[in-house]
């Protein structure tokens, strides 16, 4: 619970929340090179498959749906798992609400590539997660893992 705590609180930081019927723009920002590079050296030397993202992040698309898909305005309903890249799972939370625009970069670009009830895994650098700061599950500067079932889209 910590964790989702965190990851609500960086994500209020790094863009400020929308409003109803308010224009947002999704974030042009991209991951550092260096981190890109690391995380991809580890997927590959893991034999994970995955696509790669121009900000910086992978994915794999373990269920495609094609239900409404949200926007970074968007309010989202998901399940999702958070686990270190060595596997230890930190968070398995069945059935959370969150406004996308205030969580992590890393589901802000992720989280709008799949519609409602599809499944994605996301491979994200500290740049796109929770950078430098840690949590008492997380350390600082960690590759992370989330497994998403978008559960439902309010726009």
């Amino acid at each position: 619970m910590k964790a989702l705590l965190f990851l609500f609180l960086i994500g209020a930081f790094t863009m400020s929340s929308c409003k109803k019927n308010e224009f947002c723009e999704p974030s042009t920002f991209k991951a550092p090179i260096s981190e890109i590079n690391a995380l991809r050296t580890l997927l590959d030397n893991q034999n994970i498959t995955y696509t790669e993202d121009s900000r910086g992040f992978f994915y794999e698309i373990k269920k495609l749906e094609q239900g409404e898909k949200p926007d970074v305005c968007s309010t989202v309903r998901v399940k999702y798992e958070l686990r270190l890249m060595n596997g230890n799972i930190i968070e398995n939370t069945p059935d959370v609400t969150f406004q996308l625009g205030g969580l992590i970069l890393g589901w802000q670009m992720g989280i709008p590539l799949i519609g409602k009830g599809s499944t994605i895994i996301l491979y994200l650098p500290p740049g796109l997660a929770y950078g430098a700061q840690a949590t008492a599950d997380i350390p600082a500067n960690s590759n992370l893992i989330f497994e998403i079932e978008l559960l439902d889209v309010f726009k």
